[in-house]
C-alpha cells in the first residue's frame, strides 16, 4: 500500500517542477503554474485488513478450550421459570350453550341445554368433593357471590391501579392480562345491578408437577349490567361512556392451591365464548402527519382586554349612526 503512494507523490512532484521551470523561461516573463491533476486512487481495493486480535478467535469451541485449561465447565440449561401458586392455564374450560340469558328454560332449545347441563354437572360434582375436602367452608351457594365481591374489588383496584391489593384479589397469570396496555390511562368501571344471582356452573381439581399437587378451579356466571369508560392521557374518551350502561353476561373462574393451607381464592380468568358479538373498537389518539400550516388550529378565545377593546368599538360605531339619523 505504501509503494504506489510514494511511486504517485514522486511522479507529482517532477510534474509539478517541470511545469515550473517551463513557465519562468517562456519569453522571460514569470508566470503561475496550470494546475496539474493527477488521480491517486487508480483502482479500487477490495481487501480489508483484519482487526487486530481477531485471528484464532473465530470457530472456537468455548467449552473445548475451558476443557484443555483445566477449568470445569458448567452446563447451561434452556430453562423457563414457573409459578405453583397457579396454574398456567384454564382446565377442561366450561362450553357456554349458544344463546345464553336469551333462550328460555320452557323452550325447545332452552330444555335440550338444561338437560346437557346435568349431564355435565357429574363431573363437577366429584370435583366439589375433592375441593371440600381442604376446604371446609366451601359451598357452591354461597361461593357465586363470594366470588361476585372479589370480581368488584379487583376492579376497583385495577382503577385506582393499588397493585398490591390486586396482587391478592387476581393470580399471577390473570395480572398481566388485567394491567396490560392500561398505562397512561384512566379507567372508570361500576357495577350498576345484578340481572340474574350469580350461579356456579362448573368446577374442576386438576393436578400440576406431582399427583397431589391439587388446584381448584371453578366457573362462576355473573350477568349484569356494568358502565366502562377508558380515557387516553388527554383525558380523551376512547371506548365506552361512564353514562351508558351495558348488560354483560360474563363467565368468570376462580382458582386456588387447595394443598396450601395459606391459599386463598382469586380470580385467574375469563371464558369468551365463541358466539360472543364482537366488542367495540378503540379509539386511538394519534399525532397528525401533516404539516402544522395544513393542520385545523381551533380559533383562540379572546382575552378580556381585547374583549373589552371590541366592545367599546361597536358603542362607538353604533353612536356614529344614530348622530347620522
Amino acid at each position: 500500500m505504501a509503494a504506489p503512494v510514494t511511486r504517485t507523490l514522486a511522479v507529482l512532484q517532477r510534474a509539478t517542477w517541470s511545469a515550473f521551470k517551463a513557465s519562468e523561461t517562456s519569453q522571460g516573463v514569470p508566470r503561475h503554474p496550470v494546475p496539474l491533476l493527477v488521480p491517486v486512487r487508480t483502482k479500487k481495493r477490495f481487501f480489508v485488513p483484519p482487526a487486530v486480535g481477531v485471528k484464532g478467535k473465530q470457530n472456537v469451541n468455548p467449552e473445548a478450550k475451558a476443557r484443555a485449561a483445566g477449568v470445569v465447565f458448567r452446563q447451561q440449561y434452556i430453562e423457563r421459570p414457573i409459578n405453583i401458586a397457579c396454574t398456567a392455564g384454564i382446565f377442561d374450560p366450561y362450553v357456554p350453550p349458544e344463546g345464553d340469558a336469551r333462550l328460555s328454560s320452557l323452550s325447545k332449545e332452552g330444555l335440550k341445554q338444561r338437560t346437557e347441563q346435568l349431564r355435565q354437572s357429574a363431573s363437577s360434582q366429584l370435583a366439589i368433593r375433592k375441593i371440600k375436602e381442604f376446604d371446609s367452608e366451601f359451598s357452591s351457594k354461597d361461593f357465586a357471590e363470594r366470588a361476585q365481591e372479589i370480581f368488584i374489588e379487583a376492579h376497583n383496584a385495577l382503577c385506582t391501579f393499588d397493585k398490591d391489593k390486586l396482587h391478592s384479589l387476581v393470580t399471577e397469570r390473570c395480572y398481566p392480562e388485567m394491567t396490560r396496555g392500561n398505562r397512561y390511562k384512566t379507567l372508570r368501571w361500576r357495577l350498576v345491578e345484578s340481572l340474574e344471582a350469580p350461579r356456579v356452573v362448573h368446577a374442576r381439581s386438576p393436578d400440576m408437577v406431582a399427583k397431589g399437587n391439587l388446584y381448584g378451579q371453578v366457573t362462576v356466571r355473573m350477568h349484569s349490567r356494568q358502565t366502562l369508560a377508558i380515557y387516553d392521557r388527554f383525558g380523551r374518551l376512547m371506548l365506552g361512556g361512564e353514562d351508558q350502561p351495558k348488560d354483560v353476561l360474563e363467565y368468570l373462574v376462580m382458582e386456588r392451591h387447595l394443598v396450601n393451607p395459606y391459599g386463598r381464592w382469586r380470580l385467574h380468568g375469563k371464558i369468551v365464548p365463541s358466539w360472543a358479538p364482537a366488542k367495540d373498537p378503540i379509539v386511538k389518539v394519534s399525532a397528525d402527519p401533516r404539516p402544522r400550516s395544513l393542520q385545523f388550529n381551533p380559533p383562540r378565545p379572546l382575552s378580556k382586554l381585547s374583549s373589552v377593546f371590541l366592545d367599546r368599538r361597536h358603542s362607538r360605531s353604533e353612536a356614529k349612526a344614530r348622530r347620522r339619523i
